[in-house]
């Protein structure tokens, strides 16, 4: 939620166009407003916004603010509604002191409250505001810049990154605690974000900070300490990605970028880690890594919530005991734990705040734990015991596609390293399932070149509700069809367990519903039953299935083809048609695509 961006250059450049493509490149964390603070030499100018990041570029074109050190901000409202007052960077009473900030500050009530005795006048209604009021009245005490940021941020409590620049020193101050902040290092200058997209067009060379830290950076040096001001080393190392990742390559929007993108990204995915003779390979997992597990459970959110239970479906499938926990949950009813648990905790940005803190409450109890993410560096590879990473490249789009496919085709490999570790054999349908995760690329490109979905899409304008069911690894399927349909089109969607029909969603059915039903080639004589079902309540059936399912094609009123493979991968197919369904049936709507209301990218805050 919310991102940061911040950059110090060399004194004759003028940061502030770097500044707005790095905010643009990170609203995806938050649009509801935004703002810049420019160090001029004579001061510090803020323009701030309410609105996507557009509203703030037509303000800085009368303003243009220009100067060599500077922070920015593209906020997800959390404290006080979306105006520009509460838009950030925020000051101190005299202007000086700037201060953008992701995450909450728990504590702001009672610190607010301290500083308005003491005289101090507040202007939003945001917790972001007591920061620079804090080094403002540190600093009237004598203390240095440095020394005031480091006593503010030791008065903060909760999760947060800050970012912070005054009128009269050339660097920017930041910390973190909870909250992601990356630095990046270039030839001639140095950066700081919430993630790495925002300055990926200038170096491939970032250090990933901790909490805990607090950094300061000029255009030619950095010096990372902790709280105390000891010296912290943070290896500086380059990301395998590029800067075209995250820019929208001629597509009109970059979920549709990222959908088509999914054939490269499970191409990535999957590389290296099938062997010749039909063996998994995972760099960090030789076999008998997982030998002493007992059980597994899965943590996750959202999205990452569904690849979990496709997983959970998977190990199950190979006689694993395995549960499936939204970490939200978790964190106030964790589920007991012994010596042969391991947890796995799957996230995308690996700084989901529910997920992180789900991870430390079952390592305090003894589990052992794995990150499943697509960040190198991120709070949860480096919190757990070990990481598994899923290469899927930036993802700009709110919505997630292809972390989605691409975290499914890692996990079912991890499943099956696991059940040969605990089983101590290989089951009988291993051969064919890794068979059809290699060809998963070619699969997936199959049918974004065939889709129908397009043509179809009309017809789901301005139904009453839109449902999916599915059986096996078809319900999670089912369950993130009907996430994407909500997330983007703003239309009531549901997903069902195929059996779960007649015990009560059945009476929701109409006959204006649309219901998808999701065929994999296994137990696909029941879900035609359910067909039937929803059929006889006067319902349209659009059935998702293999290409030479001729019987499931004659059942429903429409048909999306998938190419013939294993029932794993046909849920990773079937998913891919139904993205391209929500896609289509949001831009006819008009929808704002890549940033729907209310939500942002990554969720930092519980």
């Amino acid at each position: 939620m919310c991102g940061i961006t911040a950059c110090a250059a060399p004194a004759e450049n003028d940061v502030l166009d770097t500044l707005v493509a790095g905010l643009r490149n990170l609203e995806y964390r938050g649009y509801d407003s935004s703002g810049v603070a420019v160090r001029n030499g004579e001061g510090v100018t803020v323009v701030k916004r309410e609105g996507e990041i557009d509203a703030l570029a037509d303000a800085l074109g009368a303003v243009s603010p220009n100067g060599a050190v500077g922070v920015g901000h593209t906020r997800w409202s959390t404290h006080g509604a979306p105006t520009d007052e509460n838009a950030h960077p925020h000051t101190d009473c005299s202007g000086e002191v700037s201060v953008v900030h992701n995450g909450i500050v728990e504590n702001y009530t009672a610190l607010r409250g301290e500083l308005i005795e003491l005289g101090h006048t507040f202007t939003s209604e945001t917790d972001t505001e007591v920061v620079p009021h804090l080094v403002e009245m540190y600093r009237e005490r004598g203390l240095s810049t440095e020394d005031a940021f480091r006593k503010a941020i030791g008065r903060l409590e909760g999760r947060f990154a800050v970012a912070m620049v005054v009128d009269d020193e050339d660097d920017v101050f930041a910390a973190r605690d909870g909250s992601p902040l990356v630095l990046g290092v270039g030839e001639d200058r140095r950066f700081l974000a919430s993630d790495v997209p925002s300055f990926l067009e200038h170096t491939d060379r970032v250090a990933f900070l901790e909490d805990g830290d607090v950094v300061r950076i000029s255009a030619d040096h950095h010096e990372i300490t902790d709280l105390a001001g000891n010296p912290v080393d943070r290896t500086v190392q380059t990301v395998d990605w590029q800067p075209e990742d995250a820019q929208r390559g001629g597509f009109d929007h970059y979920m549709l970028k990222e959908i088509n993108e999914q054939p490269a990204a499970l191409d990535r995915a999957i590389k290296g880690r099938i062997t010749d003779d039909g063996d998994v390979h995972l760099e960090d997992f030789p076999p008998g890594t997982f030998e002493d597990v007992g059980v597994v459970h899965l943590l996750a959110c959202g999205t990452s919530y569904h690849a979990a239970l496709y997983a959970q479906q998977i190990l199950a499938d190979r006689g694993i005991p395995a549960q499936v926990f939204s970490a939200g949950e978790y964190t106030t009813t964790p589920a007991p734990v012994t010596d042969d648990t391991l947890v796995v905790a799957v996230t995308q940005s690996g700084e989901t705040a529910d997920t992180l803190t789900s991870i430390r409450i079952a390592a305090e109890r003894g589990a052992r734990t794995l990150a499943v993410t697509n960040v190198i560096g991120s709070t949860a590879a480096r919190d757990c015991d070990d990481a598994l990473f899923i290469r899927a490249g930036p993802e700009i789009g709110v919505a997630a596609t292809k972390t989605f496919s691409s975290q499914v085709a890692v996990l079912a490999l991890l499943a099956e390293r696991i059940a040969e570790d605990v089983t101590g054999s290989v089951d009988p349908d291993r051969e064919a399932l890794l068979s059809a995760l290699q060809d998963l690329p070619e699969h997936v490109q199959e049918t974004l070149n065939t889709s129908t979905a397009e043509a179809l899409a009309p017809q789901f304008v301005g139904r009453d509700e839109q449902f999916f069911i599915g059986r096996g690894v078809g319900y999670p399927v089912a369950l993130e069809a009907a996430l994407k349909f909500k997330e983007i089109t703003y239309e009531h969607a549901e997903g069902f367990a195929a059996g779960e029909l007649k015990h009560g969603p059945l009476a929701l059915v109409t006959s204006d519903s649309t219901v998808f039903a999701v065929f994999t080639g296994r137990h696909d004589e029941k879900t035609l039953k359910n067909v039937e079902e929803v059929r006889s309540r006067g319902a349209p059936v659009v059935a998702i299935a293999a290409e030479s399912a001729h019987e499931v094609a004659e059942a429903a009123d429409e048909f999306l083809a998938i190419p013939e493979t294993h029932p794993v991968a046909a849920g990773l197919l079937a998913n891919v048609q139904l993205q391209l369904v929500s896609y289509r049936v949001a831009d006819l709507l008009g929808r704002s695509i890549d940033k729907p209301r209310n939500l942002a990218k990554s969720v930092t805050v519980e």
